[in-house]
């Protein structure tokens, strides 16, 4: 008998996101009406060049201080600077790939050699196909200067930077995912 089977929840990820794994504040890092908040937002494409309406992204930043409620941080925990703020905030994507969060901009990392990394955020995107998150770094274009020094971007060649930068749109930030073909993303083996 040489009957194909097809594929078992247990080897992907897809299309169980919208089922089980929704956030409660879901794209609202920070309240809406918070002070200085805006969206970043983006869509994810495929190798082709399709948009993938079946994805999530998650992201992880610090505060406009650049800390962190968490113990992890090494200057200590501490509560953020920005009332309601979550550092956390996760979207799925509508019917044409795109997702959105409504965050306010982190502020400058230390590096443990003593340096600084830029504002960013640390985002994963997870989806059908995928066994594992891929995660990558959003950067904002209008920080050039920090962007220059910071050293986990200038460890990516020069000529694939531009896929971690966030270009400024109307009502904050565009950012779009490429997972492979032309122009793919940078991501981060972690």
């Amino acid at each position: 008998m040489s009957e194909r089977l097809g594929g078992t929840p247990a080897q992907t990820v897809g299309p169980y996101l919208h089922i089980g794994l929704r956030w409660p504040d879901g794209p609202y890092v920070v309240p809406e009406g918070t002070p200085g908040a805006f969206w970043i937002r983006g869509r994810i494409f495929d190798g082709t060049g399709a948009a993938v309406v079946d994805a999530m992204v998650e992201s992880w930043q610090a505060d406009p201080d650049g800390r962190f409620d968490h113990p992890d941080d090494p200057r200590g925990a501490r509560p953020p600077a920005v009332p309601g703020f979550r550092g956390f905030g996760r979207s799925e994507t509508d019917g044409q790939g795109w997702y959105r969060l409504l965050t306010v901009k982190p502020g400058p990392l230390p590096d443990p050699d003593g340096g600084t990394e830029a504002p960013h955020l640390s985002l994963s995107v997870l989806g059908r196909g995928l066994l594992h998150r891929l995660v990558t770094r959003l950067y904002f274009a209008d920080e050039p200067a920090a962007n220059a020094v910071d050293p986990v971007l200038r460890g990516v060649d020069a000529d694939r930077r531009e896929t971690l930068l966030a270009s400024p749109a109307p009502d904050g930030f565009r950012f779009d995912i490429r997972l492979q073909g032309d122009r793919e993303t940078v991501f981060f083996a972690v």
